[in-house]
């Protein structure tokens, strides 16, 4: 919340969708994009579908990775004249793994005033649904694609917490194989694909193993892997011991 300049202004609000089951979205949800002076979402196209489904009227604005900082200087005016903007992405929460950052943190500079109504998204069931300890885990997002990806890669090999990645049908091969390779074939994975759809489909197999099913069978749709984190080697436990007990 704000005080001051930003009182008589307007609001961002960032809204979750649902990763597939409309029936996910929430009554606050609804709430806040009927009522909003515009929506920034990703696809315009996809986003209207989803509204006409949903008896939406809402302003669609296109927000996405190759024009955000062009419109942001924009959005932000829209905001301090007192509109209220609702940020959506094509599935589940803004601003993970989707844009949004820039945003949020330039009507923060401005003390503007921003919300986030909680809801769906992708990497909290597709842990649930992994198996894996649930207590300490790292979101590492998606991967790089190019610079830094090795390094990135090679420093799971050490982590400990359970590790959630997002990643793309034509991509998952590729990852799987460099993870197969850095981090061994018997590390166990959870693949979840598909989250609330019809086809949703969980495989739980060693990475290994895992590559070997998508390889036979090169899997579809939004999917998200969840890595079991690395166990303690032998000889850190007993120096660790050694440790506790000097």
């Amino acid at each position: 919340m704000t005080s001051g300049s930003a009182a008589s202004s307007g609001r961002l609000l960032l809204v979750a969708t649902p990763l597939g089951n409309l029936g996910d979205i929430t009554v606050r949800s609804l709430e806040a994009l009927r009522s909003a002076d515009a929506v920034l979402c990703e696809d315009t196209r996809r986003t209207g579908l989803l509204f006409k489904l949903l008896g939406i009227t809402a302003p669609l604005q296109p927000y996405h990775a190759h024009n955000e900082h062009a419109v942001l200087t924009r959005v932000v005016e829209q905001i301090r004249n007192g509109r209220t903007v609702v940020l959506v992405s094509d599935a589940g929460t803004p601003g993970v793994s989707d844009p949004g950052f820039l945003l949020v943190r330039a009507l923060l500079e401005q003390g503007l005033e921003v919300d986030v109504l909680p809801g769906p998204t992708a990497l909290i069931p597709a842990l649930l649904l992994s198996g894996f300890p649930c207590d300490r885990f790292v979101f590492e997002g998606f991967l790089p694609l190019k610079k830094g990806r090795k390094t990135r890669i090679e420093s799971l090999r050490s982590e400990s917490r359970t590790v959630i990645l997002y990643e793309s049908p034509h991509r998952i091969l590729r990852t799987l194989g460099e993870l197969k390779t850095a981090l061994g074939p018997e590390r166990r994975a959870c693949l979840a694909r598909e989250l609330t759809k019809l086809h949703q489909e969980t495989l739980r197999l060693p990475l290994g193993e895992l590559e070997a099913a998508c390889a036979q069978r090169p899997p579809k749709g939004e999917m998200v892997l969840v890595i079991e984190g690395a166990k303690a080697r032998p000889d850190a436990m007993e120096s660790r011991e050694n440790e506790e007990d000097a």
